[in-house]
């Protein structure tokens, strides 16, 4: 087993780019290596060495890599994008993009995660456990699919559009979401256990499964027979009909 460990230096002002930080790319690396690990601040390249602390225990292949990042990184963004195995953990907030395009591994988040976390993820894991801002397991702009494949799953609450052009995976959120959650969906499936509105517009393929209550309905779904799942009667919708979609919505009864 190999384990990384990122103790932030410093905060910087700007957004830093740091999608290098993988297991993929860190597994059999030494401190030094790890060091010199490029990152972007802006449109200046510069390298981890100049945010972080970085200390190593071992040797190992990236499915057998863990890295724990002590503390917040309110303004490092694209952390583990691309990764394929191993473990992040990050103990506090992390900035927007986290587990981008992630293909396997797990990611776990102590605090709040910012805006398009899990973008384009298709494998793998990703936990966050405090809240998730916008665009959670959606694609980026111009995108015409956004989570694919994996899982996301969210303790706290997450706002407006909640796996937006999703087209598989699942997203977990415990809390409450905010507007339009699986709006444009084509696959994959959402639960929230608490509130939400206007869910599911311009939803083709998928599933949305809401326990809490929902403040509006869009009008565009046809409501058929109520159903049982797990043993908890739903009210079942299927839509969106001016798409001509098949999803199925599911809202407690």
């Amino acid at each position: 087993m190999q384990t990384v460990t990122l103790t932030p230096r410093k905060s910087s002002k700007i957004s830093v780019e740091a999608e290098t930080i993988t297991p993929d790319n860190f597994a059999g690396k030494t401190v030094e290596e790890i060091e010199k690990v490029t990152v972007w601040e802006g449109n200046n390249k510069t390298t981890l060495g100049e945010f972080f602390e970085v200390a190593l225990d071992g040797s190992d292949t990236p499915e057998n890599t863990k890295i724990v990042i002590e503390g917040s990184i309110p303004r490092v963004k694209r952390v583990g994008e691309g990764m394929s195995a191993g473990i992040i953990l990050i103990n506090g907030d992390v900035d927007m993009h986290v587990g981008a395009k992630m293909r396997g591994g797990r990611i776990t988040v102590k605090g709040n995660a910012d805006s398009w976390a899990g973008r384009e993820m298709k494998g793998g894991e990703l936990i966050i456990e405090g809240n998730a801002e916008y665009y959670l397991g959606a694609g980026y702009r111009g995108e015409s699919c956004g989570m694919r494949g994996g899982r996301i799953t969210v303790f706290g609450n997450a706002r407006d559009y909640v796996g937006e052009h999703m087209c598989g995976g699942e997203i977990i959120i415990k809390g409450n979401a905010g507007l339009m959650p699986g709006i444009s969906n084509n696959g994959g499936k959402i639960i929230i256990e608490g509130n939400t509105t206007m869910p599911g517009g311009e939803m083709k393929k998928g599933t949305i499964i809401i326990n809490g209550r929902v403040d509006e309905l869009v009008p565009v779904y046809q409501q058929e027979e109520d159903e049982e799942l797990d043993g908890v009667s739903y009210k079942k919708y299927t839509g969106d009909v001016v798409a001509g979609g098949k999803g199925t919505l599911y809202i407690k009864a």
